[in-house]
């Protein structure tokens, strides 16, 4: 009978510094390639346009005062405790964006309205994201109806839950 060897040969390993050659010649390559587009991303850049020393200066617009212009009726505050939990406390700061010339009196039902309707929020409706947009949409939806179409938008400026 013959003796047959099964065993497999022994693999050969790769030298240390053959490994050691072949991860700084990659980072060469990367470092090259970075730079390379770096290179071309630069020389895509507009460059800027040159200023005309006979042109007036921009006007510094504050927005206190350009607020009529715009349509815009900031309101107060609401500070109200939640549906439920009952010991969680919000604070909503909301603007008012009008579709023309601003009415106050409309603003302050609507005032009115969005703090009637913050009692009735319950915590769970307005965690993440989707539930802040839900609540957008529902308190624009909610001043839309009570000004007859006259409140365009409302932008959320503060939203606090304690």
């Amino acid at each position: 009978m013959a003796i047959i060897d099964d065993t497999a040969p022994p693999k050969k390993e790769t030298s240390f510094l053959l490994q050691i050659a072949m991860l700084l010649g990659l980072t060469v390559v990367a470092i090259g390639i970075g730079w390379a587009s770096g290179l071309y991303l630069t020389s895509r850049h507009a460059p800027p346009e040159p200023t005309v020393e006979g042109a007036p200066a921009a006007e510094e617009v504050r927005l206190a005062e350009q607020q009529e212009a715009l349509g815009v009726v900031y309101l107060e505050p609401i500070t109200t405790n939640l549906a439920g939990p009952t010991a969680t406390w919000v604070r909503l700061e909301v603007a008012l964006v009008f579709e023309g010339q601003t009415d106050l009196m409309i603003a302050q039902t609507v005032h009115q309205d969005i703090l009637a309707y913050m009692r009735t929020v319950k915590i769970h409706q307005v965690e993440g994201a989707s539930g802040f947009q839900h609540l957008k949409s529902d308190l624009e939806e909610r001043a839309s109806m009570r000004s007859e179409g006259k409140v365009k938008s409302i932008l959320v400026r503060t939203l606090l839950f304690e």
